[in-house]
This record gives C-alpha cells, sequence and structure tokens, in this order.
C-alpha cells in the first residue's frame, strides 16, 4: 500500500511560483507512474501532468504547458511540481497520485491518491 503525501501549496499572488512536493512510502516508488491533479470548487477533478517511473515520458495540460514542470527523484520517493508564471485560475486542490502502469491522464486509472495541498493564485 503507497501512502502519498503532498506539501508545497499556499497563497501566492499572481505570475509567481510554487513548487510542491509528493512523498511516497510503503511501496515501491520506482514502479510507479505518478499524476499531479487538481480541483477547483464546483469542478471536477482536472488532470494537470503525468511522469513514467524512468521520467521518460512527461505529459501536460495544454492549460498548464509551457508554465509547470513534473518531476521526480525515485532514490528520494519524492516527486515534484514546479508551477510558473501562476494564474487565478490555477486555484485549486492539488494532488498527487500513483499507478501501477505507465503515466495516464485520466483519473480513475491511479491506485493511490494524496490528500492534497491548497494552492490559492491571488489576482
Amino acid at each position: 500500500q503507497v501512502q502519498l503525501v503532498e506539501s508545497g501549496g499556499g497563497l501566492v499572488q499572481a505570475g509567481g511560483s510554487l513548487r510542491l512536493s509528493c512523498a511516497a512510502s510503503g511501496g515501491p516508488f520506482g514502479s510507479y507512474a505518478m499524476g499531479w491533479f487538481r480541483q477547483a470548487p464546483g469542478k471536477e477533478r482536472e488532470f494537470v501532468a503525468t511522469i513514467s517511473w524512468s521520467g521518460g515520458a512527461i505529459y501536460y495540460a495544454d492549460s498548464v504547458k509551457g508554465r509547470f514542470t513534473i518531476s521526480r527523484d525515485n532514490a528520494k520517493n519524492m516527486a515534484y511540481l514546479q508551477m510558473n508564471s501562476l494564474k487565478p485560475e490555477d486555484t485549486a486542490v492539488y494532488s498527487c497520485a500513483a499507478r501501477i502502469f505507465g503515466p495516464s491522464t485520466t483519473p480513475l486509472n491511479y491506485n493511490y491518491w494524496g490528500q492534497g495541498t491548497q494552492v490559492t493564485v491571488s489576482s
């Protein structure tokens, strides 16, 4: 059973940056693809970014492409989401997720989820 814990959220002004971290424990982290998703109030969970176990395959939502960067450090059992040029519409609860197979943009394909961390971008 994999446990995921996110950190790094907070309040930032538009144009600012945040780096989210996802700490994994309880399973073979290096075997899992990782994903970041977000959910704003009143909206469905939305795909943000995903990375394969090796880091060789990475995909982004069009809305964050060029601004966000997903990465991982398998030696530390960590995944990251660097968010630059933040916009008010990026405000949401951000969650990391893990799945046994390859990267996916679909939340239902993920086996494990963290509790999430709030990101608020003020205008």
